[in-house]
């Protein structure tokens, strides 16, 4: 098992930043994460201080070489767990390694993202549901569709065999380790290579969903799970508790309400802006690198 002084959950500006703050005032940092999943990653840039215009994936990846230079490091992989035990945090990572630190920054971003797909709004709530962990007991004995590429889809469909009679995992272009393909297939969930164009009801229910080939499936629930873990349930794994939109309260130092834990970017709740991510983030890799090197009190 890997332990550092702080791990930071998120490779966005906010992640980077504090990763690059932390590791100048020479903490160990390991930053975890998907680049490729940022807000930031394929946009460009052109309303940043002393920036006329520049591409968001090369600020991203210039940011990453400054915080490695300083010391920092980088997992590629998404975080499916975190736990506390004492002042102590653990997570884990999608390949199912466990690293161990004394305080954790989430810089995941916000998530939610939608599939965009006839029904999908009219059936939010009656069927659709963008959070497998909140709404598993409602499913209980039920056919239900996961659909995602990501570690959240195949988390997801995992946990759903524990509850539904039957789970269809919809993934056309997976981006998660075997690991996490195995475990599910292992489970028994059915993975469909297939794009959904529709989610159809009837009387304000799920009742199937369509594919590109006009093929159907029979489902009473659809889980949308785009992205990684949602911010919102890994906060909760250390018990701390964001708001209803699912942002993380801190105050003016990014701490949450757990000692040892902070949070900055998008996740703390707008506005949803570069140059607010990367303060934020400076805010938090001081204050994380001091918490620990003070002796966590």
């Amino acid at each position: 098992m890997t332990v550092m002084d702080i791990i930071i959950i998120g490779a966005g500006p906010a992640g980077i930043q504090a990763a690059i703050h932390a590791a100048r005032a020479k903490a160990s940092v390991t930053i975890a994460g998907k680049m490729i999943d940022s807000a930031m990653h394929g946009t460009h840039v052109e309303n940043y201080f002393g920036i006329g215009k520049a591409d968001g994936t090369d600020m991203l990846r210039i940011g990453m070489q400054q915080a490695k230079a300083f010391g920092a490091k980088h997992i590629d992989e998404d975080i499916t767990e975190m736990e506390c035990s004492g002042d102590l945090f653990t997570v884990t990572t999608e390949n199912e390694t466990k690293i161990t630190s004394g305080s954790i920054i989430i810089a995941s971003g916000v998530a939610r993202k939608r599939l965009n797909v006839r029904g999908e709004k009219e059936y939010f709530g009656k069927g659709v549901s963008y959070c497998a962990s909140c709404d598993c007991n409602f499913y209980k004995g039920k056919r239900v569709a996961i659909i995602g590429d990501g570690s959240e889809a195949a988390a997801s469909a995992e946990l759903m065999t524990r509850y539904a009679s039957y789970v269809f995992w919809i993934t056309k272009d997976t981006r998660t380790s075997e690991t996490m393909i195995n475990k599910a297939k292992n489970a028994g969930v059915e993975i469909i290579d297939e794009n959904v164009v529709e989610i159809m009801g009837k009387d304000k229910k799920v009742t199937r969903i369509m594919f590109s080939d006009s093929s159907m499936v029979n489902v009473d629930g659809v889980f949308i799970e785009l992205g990684a873990r949602s911010s919102s349930d890994l906060a909760m794994d250390v018990n701390v508790i964001p708001n209803t939109d699912g942002t993380i309260p801190v105050n003016d130092k990014c701490e949450t309400s757990v000692k040892g834990v902070y949070a900055c970017g998008d996740v703390t709740g707008k506005p949803f802006q570069i140059a607010k991510a990367v303060g934020q983030g400076a805010i938090a890799g001081i204050n994380a690198s001091e918490y620990t090197k003070g002796g966590r009190k």
